[in-house]
């Protein structure tokens, strides 16, 4: 049984791909707060009378709560040696999650998990949590918790490039493109992008070379971005997210 505490935005991007990848409703048991209650509505399953009946009742608990909020809400559980606590809050260490006896691990998903789509960094690797994990996209194994918050940045990155896509598509719209074709044609341009260097093993450098023409449209835009100094930004910018994952 997989217990969820914390039924909000992200829980609800989850519980969507999880329904999606063949968990049937009497496998996963939902916290009573949040959106658990549209939830339980809209794939059938159970709710828990509060945490501590989800513990008591599931063998892998998944938390989806606010950072801050974490801690407190695993505290003073009914937690067995037989347990894993399946974090998904950003910036919190597992020191300063108390589960007593009970195993943890931390999870970085995206809300693309609800079309399977979401890659989801971890730490440690535990087999229980495969199918959980599996269900949601591919599964990036991570060897130690300081690797760990270096690749929770990315899932700020999600959310850039998801304002570049936007931003891109409304500015082909703008200048005579269907709204519709714009987006579609933008988000899969981005998605043939990652795609391309996911499945090719030569350096990213060299492939962007070989993609860059002297004195065509890539260039130039290379051109302007730089002059605007994007990538000095996107580099502080991530700088900034990593420090506030280490609470500086």
């Amino acid at each position: 049984m997989l217990g969820i505490i914390g039924v909000g935005h992200l829980a609800a991007a989850l519980l969507a791909g999880l329904h999606r990848a063949g968990f049937a409703p009497g496998e996963v048991l939902l916290s009573p707060r949040g959106r658990a209650a549209e939830m339980a509505v809209r794939y059938g399953h159970p709710l828990a009378r509060d945490n501590a009946d989800l513990v008591a009742r599931c063998d892998l608990v998944l938390l989806v709560v606010r950072p801050a909020a974490a801690p407190g809400a695993v505290a003073g559980l009914p937690w067995r040696a037989d347990h894993l606590l399946v974090s998904a809050c950003a910036g919190v260490p597992l020191a300063t999650l108390d589960t007593g006896p009970a195993r943890r691990m931390r999870i970085m998903p995206l809300t693309a998990a609800e079309v399977g789509a979401s890659p989801t960094a971890c730490f440690p690797d535990l087999p229980e949590a495969r199918r959980l994990l599996e269900a949601l996209g591919p599964v990036i194994p991570l060897t130690s918790e300081a690797e760990f918050e270096i690749a929770t940045v990315s899932a700020a990155i999600y959310g850039w490039a998801q304002d570049l896509i936007a931003r891109s598509a409304e500015w082909a719209a703008a200048q005579g493109l269907d709204p519709l074709v714009a987006r579609r044609l933008n988000a899969l341009t981005f998605a043939a992008a990652g795609a391309l260097i996911d499945s090719k093993p030569e350096p990213m450098v060299q492939m962007l070379h070989e993609l860059v023409t002297p004195g065509g449209i890539t260039e130039r835009g290379f051109q302007i971005l730089k002059a605007h100094g994007v990538s000095a930004g996107w580099e502080a910018a991530c700088d900034a997210v990593m420090d506030k994952l280490k609470g500086r």
